[in-house]
């Protein structure tokens, strides 16, 4: 297999999600078994204009495929949003002879690389890091496995109190822009109603439910809702339902970054690994500028410059599911 590169750097970028430094290790490890040097950039882009870069051996990311977070650290830069900031960056990968990039972030960090590649030549690869799976040309996103577990645990918890108490509880989860996580651990848990960004919000029809199933006596229900729902989280939703249904025992749990963290499960382990390994087979094998991703269990390549948040893809199949089985 003949090398393109001989240097190579890995950077997580924008928000932190379990399995990233399951990726960095893939990353690493590939890179030292097919000979090149590898490199660890602290802080994202902001680090890599500032020159915190590290050299990275086996032993570097000895220990670290269980740990949720990132290792590298991430940052927001907007000074790479900038020529002059992205010329910095280019300065400080041509001092130290790096001749290949693998960001690992969201699809803010993606056009942050392509611009960096298309002024400099710098190829680049993309692994989506990301617990909202909102990116297009994967089946999977590192992070978001196990942040729908989290999720799950949590509301799983929260419906043992509901039914102590016969409350509403609406359990608001992460999700600006897509309701993945919401959609699966609402189904996963028997939510009553899950609400999200793709879908336009009847919250007379919710009332409506919640007031036939108090007449049916079925007093313990969960709304898991997006934050990213037109409505306006989980606060407004109590207030909308509290102004009809005065009378109704309704309570707010808004679950927040705890959905970020923690230990990866094994299918975050395993796809990070996977996309890490690929993404250095990209760079030796001159497939540069390109977005790895998974559909169908098959390895899938993607324009980097292509790649974009995936929105409004929720099939109507996932909603008459949640409708017949929350019934």
């Amino acid at each position: 297999m003949q090398k393109k590169v001989n240097r190579i750097a890995v950077l997580t970028s924008g928000g932190d999600s379990p399995g990233m430094n399951a990726a960095v290790r893939a990353v690493v490890r590939t890179g030292l078994f097919y000979g090149l040097e590898v490199f660890g950039i602290m802080r994202g882009y902001q680090g890599l204009i500032e020159d915190d870069i590290f050299k990275m051996e086996s032993r570097s990311v000895a220990n670290i495929i269980q740990r949720g977070g990132t290792i590298l650290k991430t940052a927001r830069c907007k000074e790479f949003y900038t020529p002059e900031g992205r010329k910095k960056a280019y300065e400080v990968l041509k001092r130290r002879g790096i001749d290949g990039l693998v960001i690992i972030g969201g699809d803010g960090s993606f056009k942050g690389a392509m611009a960096l590649s298309k002024e400099y030549d710098i190829p680049c690869i993309g692994l989506a890091g990301t617990i909202d799976k909102d990116i297009a040309g994967t089946d999977f996103t590192i992070g978001f496995d196990t942040a729908v577990n989290t999720a799950i645990e949590a509301i799983d918890k929260i419906r043992d109190t509901a039914d102590a108490h016969d409350r509403l509880f609406i359990v608001e989860v992460m999700g600006r822009d897509a309701g993945y996580i919401a959609l699966h651990s609402g189904i996963a848990t028997g939510a009553e109603n899950i609400l999200i960004p793709e879908r336009k919000t009847n919250i007379n029809a919710i009332i409506d439910s919640l007031v036939e199933k108090e007449r049916r006596r079925k007093l313990v229900n969960i709304i898991v809702v997006a934050e990213g729902d037109e409505i306006g989280g989980a606060n407004e939703v109590a207030r909308l339902v509290k102004e009809r249904m005065p009378n109704i025992d309704a309570r707010v749990c808004i679950l927040g970054h705890i959905q970020r963290g923690g230990s990866p499960t094994g299918i975050d382990r395993l796809i990070a690994s996977r996309m890490g390994y690929h993404a250095v087979e990209c760079l030796i094998e001159g497939r540069h500028n390109v977005f790895v991703g998974i559909q169908n269990n098959r390895m899938n390549y993607i324009p980097l410059d292509s790649v974009g948040k995936k929105k409004g893809t929720i099939s109507e199949e996932w909603m008459k599911i949640v409708k017949i089985l929350a019934s």
